[in-house]
């Protein structure tokens, strides 16, 4: 691990070390910068995002990590005793640090599963509506003209498309949580 102060990370910035920082963080399995500014924590943030193109997540339970949680793609705060300004910034919100790990593994999972699973939904839906039509304009000799009623098309769409999203959404879980908490590798099959 490596624990960087604000002090030293002023440095890296000004002194045109962000490579070397960032060849450094890369054999890292964890880096912590503590006693930063809010500056120096979204500069961090987007450094990572900027040079290793990956997708980054920040943390924060104060009004100092705004600006960190924004420059994230993915931003969570904590709601605690410094206020409300991390929460409101942020994408999630938790009550306490220790419910971070059900969030990720858990609803992280499920979310992923559930979206994959609606994108392909989509797909069907549309080439089946779409193939509808086409082998209909060869039954009507190209005319086109419509084979369903106006009505009816408003409520093939709202059927097709609102209702399975919400079923999905409710009671859509692949894998119980007790499974994925005590199995941590099963978010990794997502990817």
């Amino acid at each position: 691990g490596l624990v960087i102060d604000g002090q030293t990370l002023n440095i890296i910035f000004q002194g045109g070390l962000e490579e070397k920082f960032l060849a450094l963080t890369k054999h890292c399995r964890s880096v912590l910068c503590c006693r930063s500014t809010p500056l120096q924590k979204s500069m961090v943030v987007k450094l990572v995002r900027r040079q290793l193109k990956v997708m980054t997540l920040s943390i924060g339970d104060g009004a100092n990590d705004v600006s960190m949680i924004q420059a994230a793609d993915v931003g969570i705060g904590i709601s605690g005793q410094e206020g409300m300004q991390a929460v409101m910034a942020s994408d999630f919100a938790i009550s306490r640090f220790k419910h971070l790990k059900k969030l990720l593994l858990v609803h992280g999972h499920w979310c992923y599963a559930r979206l994959a699973k609606m994108v392909i939904y989509f797909f069907y839906k549309n080439v089946s509506y779409v193939n509808l039509l086409f082998w209909y304009q060869f039954f009507c000799g190209f005319s086109g003209s419509t084979m369903i009623d106006y009505w009816q098309m408003i409520f093939f769409n709202l059927f097709f498309t609102s209702t399975p999203p919400l079923l999905f959404g409710v009671l859509d879980r692949d894998v119980s949580a007790e499974t994925l908490l005590t199995l941590p590798k099963l978010y990794k099959n997502g990817q």
